[in-house]
């Protein structure tokens, strides 16, 4: 039971910061607010890691367990588990930041909860960009955690620094989600548009986790060794 409230712990961190800081820096109005964003989900995933990773391995993403589940890395009960308390989390997160935004007037206009839109840029590119950026985000965990050929320590700011480079690219079309769970939540609170676009957000990086898996079987595998 420890590993699956460490999860739901950290996708509240996560939820809670990462979309906090786009609010507060009302993402995607200049560079800096958008630069800003991608460092708090990358540093949020660092801090979360070197907390929670002895723990639950810190996957705080269903994208990331599905991608450990087809690998074989997780039971099936477990990846189960981990996905139902990383939504929990993530609604939390998302909770406690709409309360703390909702009645902020300087907010007004803007999204109070950092939910996910395709935007003007349409369902097509929107799907596009989050099956190949959570396939590259997965990839990073698959490849860094290896057992045998992974990152050790250092995977926890390999995964940070990489969530920092898929953001800086994506949050242009999507407002970057490459995590189910971080976008169930929000969208949740946010409703209208978010809700509508949800659908994107979970089959998106579904589909990217598990081709990331397939490339990793392909070069990462003791086969090719």
């Amino acid at each position: 039971m420890k590993k699956y409230l460490a999860e739901m712990v950290g996708t509240m961190v996560l939820t809670l910061l990462g979309c906090g800081t786009a609010v507060s820096l009302n993402c995607g109005s200049d560079t800096a607010s958008v630069v800003g964003t991608a460092i708090a989900f990358g540093l949020a995933v660092v801090a979360m890691a070197y907390t929670i990773g002895g723990i639950s391995g810190c996957h705080i993403n269903p994208a990331i367990t599905l991608g450990c589940l087809i690998s074989k890395r997780i039971s099936g009960k477990d990846a189960g588990m981990y996905m139902i308390f990383q939504v929990i989390g993530a609604v939390i997160g998302a909770a406690i930041l709409f309360a703390l935004t909702s009645n902020d007037m300087a907010l007004a206009g803007g999204t109070t909860t950092g939910a996910n839109s395709t935007g003007d840029h349409g369902v097509v590119v929107g799907l596009i960009a989050e099956i190949v950026l959570t396939c590259i985000f997965v990839l990073v965990v698959l490849g860094t955690t290896d057992a045998k050929k992974g990152a050790g320590n250092f995977a926890g700011l390999a995964i940070g620094l990489s969530l920092i480079l898929i953001h800086l690219v994506g949050i242009h079309y999507t407002g970057t989600s490459v995590n189910p769970a971080r976008s169930i939540g929000p969208a949740l609170f946010e409703g209208g548009q978010a809700l509508n676009d949800l659908w994107v957000f979970i089959v998106g990086p579904f589909v990217g986790a598990a081709i990331a898996a397939g490339i990793w079987k392909m070069i990462g595998g003791e086969e090719n060794a």
